[in-house]
């Protein structure tokens, strides 16, 4: 039996990437044959998997895609795949991964004359064919959040939803001589051990909202921002990012790593991690703060924000955002210490009794049983 999987973009660092590559690894172990196409590559392909760039042709994203859509059709007529599961929107699927947002509604603040470019009526029709109530596409549903808005917006039969857990990849759990590994990368990265650490992490620097984060960093007080290092861990346009800090005066406060393997090593040299997300589906880097037992300063419109919030390992930022209220909330956390440590207690707490980590494990099932129901109706 064989699979094809689909994304828009491959590049190391990024938590789809990594979803898509445990999962194909799972049904692989499965004994299933799995193919992965991609229409951007950034940085290596993925070793020991059968990858293949297929490169859109067109000058915007968006053309692109649609180029990239039929090329992967045209191969896959001669592949005989049982099943093609997305990891992004586009035509033709059988199950869809459904780690992107709601297009629909994130378009709905861009007025009326982004719906009439051909971006927009690409990538709506898109998300249609995955979410008309016509459509057949299994959704691997992974944000109870967005699943409401996807019902909403397109009536989608809750049959075809199949929840999934969060998925913290075993190898971002602290292991026992986390200490030193902390103490490590604080030495390496040039940092005071009693420095207060603040860390962020993901690719999509504007999406994940590093502005927000030097304006609270920006506000501390002098004596707290003296003692205070933002870390920002991930890939985006660093030169536009590092000239911003420049300019609010924060050279000397900000540490942009680039994107980085080690993620683990942050972990362990953190005392707070920082998600002020525009946008945010799920966020799976949260969960994996939680195993760090990281107090986590998040706002609401993350999907794993719930889980900060059910844990009781930090604070979450309502909407509608206020700066200052972030700001206030970042003070809050670096000037306790003992709260800080009773965070960190519930967050290890929680991660102790909740299921958190299976989200590769129960797609790989899904995908198998859905493509073994189709050699099924075949017969």
């Amino acid at each position: 039996m064989k699979l094809a999987f689909t994304l828009f973009k491959y590049f190391p660092y990024g938590g789809l990437q990594r979803d898509c590559l445990r999962i194909a690894d799972l049904c692989r172990q499965a004994g299933t044959e799995v193919d992965i196409y991609a229409a951007r590559l950034q940085g290596e392909a993925p070793a020991g998997v059968n990858f293949s760039h297929l490169p859109g042709k067109g000058l915007s994203h968006h053309r692109q895609y649609i180029s990239f859509v039929e090329r992967f059709q045209d191969q896959a007529q001669s592949k005989n795949y049982r099943a093609v599961v997305g990891f992004n929107k586009m035509p033709g699927l059988d199950l869809y991964f459904a780690a992107d947002p709601c297009y629909a509604v994130t378009v709905q603040a861009k007025g009326w004359a982004y719906r009439l470019t051909s971006r927009y009526r690409t990538l709506a029709a898109f998300e249609r064919s995955v979410f008309a109530p016509t459509a057949k596409t299994t959704i691997l549903s992974i944000s109870e959040v967005q699943k409401k808005l996807f019902q909403k917006i397109y009536g989608t039969q809750s049959e075809r939803f199949h929840d999934l857990p969060p998925g913290v990849p075993k190898d971002r759990l602290l292991p026992a001589d986390s200490r030193d590994l902390g103490r490590s990368l604080r030495t390496e990265l040039g940092l005071v051990q009693d420095e207060l650490v603040v860390l962020m992490v993901g690719s999509g620097f504007k999406r994940k909202g590093v502005d927000r984060a030097l304006n609270a960093i920006l506000a501390l007080p002098e004596a707290i921002r003296q003692k205070s290092r933002l870390v920002v861990v991930g890939d985006d346009n660093l030169d536009f990012y590092r000239k911003l800090a420049r300019r609010q005066g924060l050279s000397e406060r900000v540490i942009f790593t680039g994107g980085r393997t080690d993620v683990p090593r942050f972990l362990a040299a953190a005392d707070i991690f920082l998600h002020p997300a525009y946008q945010e589906n799920t966020g799976g880097v949260l969960i994996e703060a939680l195993a760090a037992g990281l107090p986590v300063l998040v706002t609401d419109v993350c999907g794993y924000s719930v889980h900060i919030a059910k844990a009781q390992a930090g604070k979450v930022v309502p909407s509608p955002f206020l700066q200052p209220q972030l700001d206030e909330m970042l003070l809050e956390m670096l000037d306790s210490v003992s709260q800080r440590r009773q965070w960190s207690a519930n967050a290890k707490t929680y991660v102790a009794k909740t299921d958190l980590f299976s989200l590769a494990e129960r797609a790989a099932s899904i995908i198998m049983k859905v493509a073994e129901a189709k050699k099924t109706d075949l017969v």
